[in-house]
Parts: structure tokens; sequence; C-alpha cells
């Protein structure tokens, strides 16, 4: 299971251009509605991941009457929507219905209308109306991506391109470049905007030259372009690269502190892993990027630059142990104090660039650890990685793997075949790769166990052994929607422990993923999801939204139940590992940063005391990661990885998400700085920072 929705498919960018709609201040003139319609017509785009064929938008056009059909599947799953929208004489929605299903299967139902006045509105949050006096957007919670032609056509007649939104916040579009693109009949006059507002990232988009036709909505990975334009796939999608780039360059360049002397952190308590305890009050002395002394709370030297850390407390930096990262997501990481993360499958090249830009100091990001993604060739397989039709192919993806030199370990992906595991898990071992992944279809995960996996990748794909029939097919959603089978499991049998059990034995360790199911298996419509509920109010309005909407499709009072006791199950499940003595890594699936907080958050339902979670998150998941002489805990000599919050996380283990100070080699951020970049109200104020010269004069 992978939320690569968020990330690889594009789609924190089609959270911004999906979760968009259009409103107005006002109702399509009489005078209007009696015209006659302009003829029709029908507008098909492609969408491509990774340069494939995954689905297509179908847009018909009546005048100011729209209807759109969306559907993809990429790794057996993808959101089927239908979508009708009226447009009033300025370019403005007056209405707009969606009705469909999500990636995971929640029902989608939306409506928005415009009557005498006031905007109402129903969404999976709930209903709400406004009354408008000018021209509004309303931001739909679960529009298709046309949704972008349709705020250009309403941003593009507005003077600075900027309209209050709906429910709340501000709509605005920037012009990027303007480039001709190859098309069927010759080339094209084109130009790039950013959409601006409603989510944390800009959503890159293109329109045609007199801004009047929709060509393509852009990402690194997640193309969406109209038909006959296909051949600029890998043009456009480098163009959403840049544009993002850009943007994040600016921000380090603007926003990182890398001092021109010592650096002296005073009045913290430092936690230090191997006692799972705080030290005594403190400072800690960096000197470009390494620790030089951890010396008495008050002491000082010439030259230095002085942080007052006010008694809080200095916690090394946080891993992230199940990332895909791509560099929306490198900054963030860092100022929640996660600096390192295990990325578990990329595209290579992409993921290549983005690690040296972060080694020279260009972008802000953690240090990465890469897995190799190999997958069997499918027609529900993942797009990314290596993909492999047979045997020899899947040995030599591994050999390939090894020869490359820059990986920790191979990850195997549902559509492998489970008889070919064997020869690849002996081919990495002999390389000194160890090895992870899902259950390949078809397969238990003790057979992975024997089979010599080090690692078993989320906690479905071990519980779905207990549930499933052997010829049902976990390639599809049933891997997610079998969950509600879980409650039926006695924890007690002979299949649980012969599982548990193989894993003491062989020293297989998990990689749960736990956030991720509370998400898919707790969140309701119109419910503030618990995982976001004690900082979602500082998060942009598309981000609020999207914390009341359920991930799965929960239709019945039975559904609720089956769902609910899943997580029980799966909590208590992790509590009889932990307890047998199998090593569980914390990683999110879900880009890591605040989701990180709430994943080491839930182990202590499972019986991790703060201490615990906090060395495992630390010090133990880097000397896993063989990184833990030079990181994991903040002692003389290691790399100046660290975060500062005004609380003790030992006491309430969510005091490490009030992240006053970051340093990741070195380099200091203060979060209040940079988070209203991303449209996120700070949470807490930066420690002063005193020059040598008035620190000298103190």
């Amino acid at each position: 299971m992978t939320y690569r929705w968020l990330a690889a498919l594009g789609l924190v960018a089609l959270g911004a251009c999906s979760n968009p709609s259009g409103g107005d201040a006002g109702e399509a003139p009489e005078e209007a509605a009696n015209e006659t319609p302009a003829a029709e017509s029908q507008s098909v785009y492609t969408i491509l991941t990774s340069g494939t064929k995954i689905g297509d938008m179908v847009v018909d056009r009546a005048g100011n009457e729209i209807t759109v059909d969306y559907e993809y599947r990429n790794n057996g799953r993808g959101p089927t929507m239908a979508e009708e929208i009226t447009l009033n004489e300025d370019g403005v929605p007056v209405a707009w219905s969606v009705k469909g299903n999500t990636t995971f299967g929640n029902a989608v139902d939306e409506s928005y209308s415009v009557t005498d006045g006031t905007a109402n509105w129903t969404d999976s949050t709930g209903t709400g109306d406004a009354a408008i006096d000018q021209p509004s957007v309303y931001i739909a919670q679960s529009g298709t991506p046309y949704a972008l032609a349709v705020y250009a056509g309403a941003l593009l007649g507005d003077d600075d391109m900027s309209m209050p939104a709906l429910p709340a916040g501000t709509l605005s579009m920037e012009e990027l470049e303007s480039f001709e693109i190859e098309g069927a009949d010759g080339a094209l006059d084109a130009t790039a905007y950013a959409l601006i507002g409603p989510e944390l990232d800009p959503t890159y988009f293109l329109m045609d030259a007199d801004g009047e036709e929709y060509l393509a909505l852009m990402t690194p990975e997640f193309l969406i372009v109209k038909e006959g334009l296909e051949g600029n796939d890998e043009m456009l999608r480098q163009k959403a690269v840049d544009y993002s780039t850009q943007r994040f360059e600016d921000l380090q360049a603007e926003y990182a502190h890398n001092f021109d002397g010592p650096v002296r952190i005073t009045n913290v308590r430092v936690y230090e892993p191997e006692t799972m305890a705080l030290s005594e009050p403190s400072s800690v002395l960096v000197e470009d990027d390494r620790i030089t002394a951890i010396e008495a709370a008050d002491a000082s030297g010439e030259g230095e630059y002085v942080i007052d850390g006010e008694g809080g407390t200095l916690i090394p930096g946080l891993s992230d142990m199940h990332g895909h990262m791509g560099q929306n997501s490198a900054l963030l990481n860092v100022l929640a104090g996660v600096t390192f993360v295990r990325d578990m499958g990329n595209d290579n090249e992409v993921l290549d660039e983005l690690i040296g830009k972060i080694e020279n100091g260009t972008l802000a990001g953690p240090r990465i650890v890469r897995s190799s993604f190999i997958e069997g060739k499918s027609p529900y397989n993942s797009n990314n990685g290596m993909i492999v039709s047979n045997q020899e192919e899947a040995n030599q993806a591994v050999r390939d793997s090894c020869e490359a030199g820059h990986f920790f370990q191979i990850k195997i992906y549902n559509s492998m075949k489970g008889e070919w595991v064997p020869e690849m898990v002996d081919l990495a071992h002999e390389c000194g790769l160890r090895v992870a992944g899902h259950v390949p279809a078809f397969s238990r995960a003790n057979q992975m166990i024997e089979a010599g996996y080090d690692e078993l990748t989320h906690i479905n794909q071990v519980m779905l052994g207990w549930v499933l029939e052997d010829d049902e097919d976990t390639r599809t959603l049933l891997r997610l929607t079998a969950l509600q089978r879980l409650p039926n499991v006695d924890l007690d049998s002979e299949q649980v422990q012969e599982t548990l059990d193989l894993m003491v034995e062989n020293d297989v360790s998990i990689d749960p993923t736990l956030a991720i199911h509370e998400a898919l298996l707790l969140s309701r419509n119109g419910e503030t999801r618990a995982g976001v509920a004690d900082y979602v109010d500082h998060m942009p309005v598309g981000v609020q939204r999207e914390a009341k909407q359920a991930w799965s499709n929960i239709e019945t009072p039975e559904d609720d139940e089956a769902y609910a006791g899943a997580f029980d199950q799966i909590v208590e499940t992790l509590s009889r590992m932990r307890e047998a003595g199998i090593t569980i890594w914390f990683g999110t699936d879900m880009g890591g940063a605040f989701n990180q907080h709430r994943e080491m958050e839930l182990y202590q339902d499972v019986g991790f005391t703060p201490a615990e979670i906090l060395t495992r998150a630390t010090q133990e998941a880097a000397d896993y990661l063989e990184m833990g002489d030079e990181i994991g805990s903040i002692e003389e000599g290691k790399k100046a990885d660290f975060f500062l919050v005004p609380g003790n996380p030992l006491e309430d283990l969510a005091a490490i998400k009030t992240v006053e100070l970051v340093m990741k080699d070195g380099t200091a951020y203060f979060p209040s700085e940079i988070y209203p970049a991303f449209g996120i109200e700070p949470f807490v104020d930066a420690p002063e920072v005193v020059a040598p010269e008035a620190a000298n004069a103190e």
C-alpha cells in the first residue's frame, strides 16, 4: 500500500487542482440563460504517470455548460469522477457538482450553487453557505483536474489574477513563462501558470497563448495533457521539476542560516538515546557541520553566535523509515525535525538530482538512504522503479541494484511473482543488500519470511495472509478493503502465532506504516481526522477540508464498525510483535514531516514509552541504516543534526510537534520564518540569535 497518491502520482498537485473548483459572487444573468448555446465541443486528455498512460479525462462543453468524465487506474487503484459545471457570463462557476469515488473508494457527492447572492455547498465535510457581494471562487473538495481550466477562465479575467475563495482564503494565479510545444499540427504557443492558495504547494498547469484552452497539468511524474500533445510528456514534467526547484532554491537562499562562526545553543537539556533520558542543563557548540562541544548551560566563547534555548529540549534529528522523497516534501521534513529518510522506491534519476542538490546546499532536505524498487509486470503494476517480466529479468534487476553501489536494500512490490523471490533474495544478500517489501500477490508473509526477507513492509501485508482466500488478488484495492475482515481474526490462533514465531526466528523486522492505516480505517466524512487534529487549523483551507474526508468507502454502520475494529486488531498485533521482540520501524508512506510525528505518537498505544520511541526514531534507526557513527545522537564529533522544542517530550511526546529551530549539517532553519510560504500559520516563535559582538558586549 503506498500513498504515492500524495507524491509520485502528482496528487499533491491534484490536491490543489482536484481540490479546486470555482464559485461566483452572483448568478448567471437571466438573458444569458436564454441565449442559444454554443456548438458542442469535446476535448480528450491523456493521463500519464512516468510516461505510461493510465487513464483519460473527457470534457464536453456546450456554451457555459461543462461536463467532465475523469478516471485512471495506477497500481490497481484510482479515482472515478463525473463532474458538471455551469459558468456565468464572466466565466465564474455558479453551479458545480461532482459524483464518484476517490482513489481509495470513498463516495463523492459534492455540490455548489449560487442563489440570490448566497453560495451554498455540500461536500464530505458537511454543508456550508456564505453571502457573497463580489466575485468569489469556490474551492471544490473533489473536483477533477479540469478545475484548473475553470479557475484560469475566472482568474484571467481579474486584473491581479486573484479572487476571494470559498469556504475561505484566496485563490490566485501567477504567470511563469511562455514557450512552444509540439502538436499534431505543428508548434503551439503555450503559457505556464502556478495556481496558489488552497494547498501547501502551487499547482503548475499550461494554457494556450490566449488563455482560453487548457492544455496540461504538470507534475514531476504525473501529467494530464490534451490529446495530441503527449509527445511533450518528458519536457512538461521537467518544467514542473524546474518550477518547483526554483521555488525551493529561492526558499533555501532566503531562509537557510549558515553562520560565519561557531554557534552555541545555550540552556537546553539534550535527549540522550542511549540512556533514554534528558541531560542536565547544557549548551551545545556547533562549528561548520559538526558538534564540537557539549558544555555547561551558560558556557561561552569568543566569536560565537548564541541561541538561548530557554530550558527547552534538544533532540537528535528524527527518521522517517518509509519515504518516497521529492523536493516538495524535503524542506517540510527538515522543518519538522526529520533529518534522515529511508526512501522506499523512486524515480532513480530524479532522486539522484535531489540528493545532489541537498548535499551541495542548493535545496534543504533530509539525508536520504535509497531502496531499489523492483516490481513485476502485470495489468496492475506500479509504474515506478524497475519492472520485470520473468525470473532472469528479476535477477538482473537485483544485479543492477548491486552494481549501482548506492542502494541500502531492494524493495519487492505487489506484482512480483512470489516464486521469483528466493533467487532475488540470494543475489541481494550476496552483494550485501538487504531485502524488504510487500508480500507479492497470491503469496503470504510466511513464504516471504522463509524466502529470506529481512523486513516486511506495511502491517496489512502481513495480516492479510490470515484472512484472504488463495485466489484473491492483492494487486487490486482488495489489499485495503479486505482489512474489514480483520476483526474476525483470532490473534491467539495458530496461524497468527506461526507468523510471529517465523519473524522472531528469522530476525525479520517490520515497517508497519501505522499512521496511514489510522487514516485509511478511522477517517470519516465530516470528522477531523485524529492524526491531524492538534495542528490542522494552522494549515491552508484545502488541507483542513481533506482532514475531514474519509479515505475508505464506509456506507453502513457495519462498515464503520469493521474498519474501526480492524485498526484495533492492527494495534494489538503490533503490541504482540513488540512483546515478542520483533523490531518495529517508524515510517509514514505519507511524506513524513507532520505525519512522522503522528506515526511516532501512535506507538504509545502499542506499548512503547516516549523514550523508547525517540531512541528508535533516532540512534537505532541511524544504526540500522549504517549511519550511526555520524548521526542519531547529539555528541561531540557527530553531525549537527538536531532540533529544539520548548517542551519535554518524555513527559508528553507531542512536544516534538512544536519546533523552534532545526539544524541539519550545521545549517539552521527557523520554521516560523518559512511556514508562511506554505500557507501554514507558525506554531511557535523562533529563538533569538545573538551575534558575536552583541554576545561579547553582554
